[in-house]
């Protein structure tokens, strides 16, 4: 039985063996062609304007189609009908796109997304109640990074279904504020304080004009509109500045900020305040362990053998508390 085997196996080598090596040299030839094919088009890629994501997509897409054409050349050498392949992978195809059509959908956004340039990787935008800075853009999501850390995760497909705020996608920016003071104040002195303080400011542009102007006669104050223009990376600075000093100012020329007026009542009876729970505890100082991990992809192999050792010192630490508990 063993002898039949084998010569089966010999017969078909013997009688195939011109397809087999034609179906390795593919093989060799295809790998070598399609790695070549991907190099020269990741380097012409990178001399466009394109942003880094959008030649994340295309480069994604031109290495399946090549190494499907690879695929479908080997079947075909060692005789499977292609075209039965062909359809039935259509079909397939057909079917999934069916029962995933939402992640499909957010596929065809984020294509959308960065193709018409809407924010980029580095931009603060809002959509919604959510706002942060785009750290990520993927097949799927949107990631953002909120001003205390925190991060947001969005499909794509809400971003393009939803109304985006932008607030990066300008060089400048411009600061509006609104100051309301009492009704016997100067109108030209709080325009004067309130120019005079945008002025003083380096990262107030003054190829556009700082602004007041008094904008509503409200029920208890004269309303004042300010604005003044910045780079967009100063946004913050400027407007806490100019916050902070036209309050000073005010101050420094009497003009008076109105308030709402309250009824205030003298209790004649002895208020006393239950105390609840002990006094403040001793502050004891968290232990946190060292982060030893390391990306083995973009390390160099000084930071992976300096992490080895943070790591073997980091475990030998634990293993003598451990026996110091027991």
């Amino acid at each position: 039985m063993f002898k039949e085997m084998w010569n089966d196996i010999v017969n078909f080598f013997n009688s195939n063996i011109w397809d087999i090596i034609l179906f390795f040299a593919v093989l060799v030839i295809g790998t070598i062609a399609v790695k070549i094919i991907l190099n020269i088009s990741r380097r012409m890629l990178k001399k466009t304007k394109m942003e880094g994501i959008t030649q994340g997509f295309i480069m994604a897409f031109i290495k399946i189609v090549l190494y499907l054409v690879l695929i479908l050349a080997l079947l075909s050498i060692i005789g499977i009908q292609v075209g039965g392949i062909v359809t039935a992978l259509s079909a397939a195809i057909l079917a999934i796109g069916v029962a995933l059509q939402n992640i499909i959908a957010n596929v065809a956004n984020g294509i959308v997304i960065v193709s018409t340039h809407m924010f980029k990787k580095g931009d603060w935008i809002s959509v919604g109640s959510a706002s942060g800075a785009v750290t990520n853009i993927n097949f799927l999501f949107t990631t953002l990074t909120t001003a205390d850390n925190r991060r947001i995760t969005l499909p794509n497909s809400m971003l393009i279904e939803n109304e985006v705020t932008n607030n990066g996608s300008y060089n400048t920016r411009r600061v509006e504020f609104t100051f309301s003071v009492a009704y016997e104040t100067d109108v030209e002195l709080v325009k004067k304080v309130v120019v005079d303080v945008m002025k003083s400011n380096g990262n107030v542009r003054l190829d556009k004009e700082p602004f007041c102007r008094l904008k509503n006669l409200g029920a208890s104050s004269l309303d004042f509109f300010a604005n003044c223009w910045c780079d967009s990376a100063d946004y913050w600075d400027v407007y806490y500045y100019v916050v902070e000093n036209v309050y000073n100012e005010f101050k420094r020329n009497n003009i008076s900020v109105p308030f709402n007026q309250l009824e205030v009542r003298e209790r004649k009876d002895n208020v006393t305040m239950p105390v609840i729970g002990k006094a403040l505890p001793e502050r004891v100082e968290k232990v946190r362990e060292e982060n030893t991990e390391i990306d083995l992809e973009t390390a160099s192999l000084s930071e992976i053998l300096h992490a080895g050792k943070r790591h073997k010192k980091a475990k030998a630490k634990k293993e003598k508390k451990a026996k110091a508990e027991k």
